[in-house]
């Protein structure tokens, strides 16, 4: 089966869950690394995510992949918190981050630069708003973005 559309079908099953439990699905990936397969699942909560509530959604969701079967071999089911680097990908995503520090990393070099710091301002029209120091206003077409993540300063 395509990895899109094990990605949907879990997607499908994980939703009923992830209300139940009031968690966000932050996202899922189903990827192949050396000989196996994994399908992950990343998700949140204001607060954030215990090791309980991984277990939670594992369960509940390998219950439900088991009854559907929708993937044809084995494969392993990991649930796990997004991180504090995560890629914001989804627009919610740039929702919930307006106005913090984000780190921007692009295809090609604008200016020199392939990486740029600043203040999320949001998304619109699939152009994300930077307010960079020093600068001010960066309009970088999604497009042109190879990752976007919250800035980790130690």
């Amino acid at each position: 089966m395509a990895k899109n559309r094990v990605e949907e079908i879990a997607e499908k099953l994980a939703i009923p869950i992830m209300e139940k439990e009031k968690i966000e699905l932050v996202d899922i990936e189903y990827k192949k690394e050396g000989a196996d397969w994994y399908l992950r699942l990343y998700i949140d909560k204001p607060g954030g995510i215990t090791l309980d509530d991984c277990q939670k959604v594992s369960e509940q969701l390998g219950k439900e992949l088991d009854r559907e079967d929708p993937i044809k071999g084995n494969y392993f089911l990991q649930v796990s918190s997004p991180g504090l680097d995560r890629p914001l990908k989804k627009e919610r995503d740039f929702v919930r981050c307006k106005g913090k520090m984000v780190e921007v990393k692009l295809y090609k070099a604008l200016n020199g630069n392939k990486v740029i710091e600043g203040e999320l301002i949001g998304l619109e029209n699939n152009i994300i708003k930077l307010n960079v120091a020093n600068v001010g206003l960066v309009e970088l077409p999604k497009e042109k973005v190879a990752l976007t993540r919250l800035a980790i300063k130690f």
